[in-house]
């Protein structure tokens, strides 16, 4: 079995490698504004996954996407060199549409923030279907009372 510690620094590192390379040596012209998100490598180091984000249109997103496809023999090289591990990671780039999944939660933030405000607007005129006070009070006795009243008498006298 392979330490799950040692997996996640190799995926980081695969990260920064990548990021680097993508950076320095890479120019393809296709290559828009991209930056490295994350990497997660399998358990036995030999396929990598390499999530992505890029600034602009569709069609800026699909050069990027291209640009990369045709960069992944460089890329697998320099890891594989960088890592020094016997052999070298697999790379598998995905788009990572952080955007869109920002956009879907502030969407379900915004109906979640009318339906409180609906609700509140229908609790303001509402009232208790049943009595005020919904548990049983014991009525005090004639000799409850009568009882209470002889300690507290006999307390002032002390």
């Amino acid at each position: 079995m392979t330490d799950p510690a040692k997996v996640r620094r190799h995926a980081e590192r695969v990260r920064e490698l990548v990021a680097s390379v993508v950076r320095t040596q890479i120019k393809d012209p296709r290559l828009g504004m991209i930056t490295i998100t994350d990497a997660r490598i399998t358990a036995d180091l030999r396929e990598a996954t390499v999530f992505y984000t890029v600034l602009g249109d569709a069609a800026a997103q699909a050069g990027t996407a291209a640009a990369l496809e045709s960069a992944k023999g460089l890329l697998r090289s320099t890891v594989g060199k960088a890592l020094g591990l016997r052999h070298s990671p697999s790379l598998a780039f995905v788009h990572d549409d952080v955007s869109d999944q920002v956009k879907h939660i502030d969407e379900l933030l915004a109906s979640a923030r009318t339906a409180d405000a609906e609700v509140q607007r229908l609790a303001a005129g509402a009232h208790y279907a049943g009595d005020p006070q919904p548990y049983k009070v014991d009525e005090p006795d004639a000799e409850d009372l009568e009882a209470e009243d002889e300690v507290v008498v006999g307390r002032d006298r002390g």
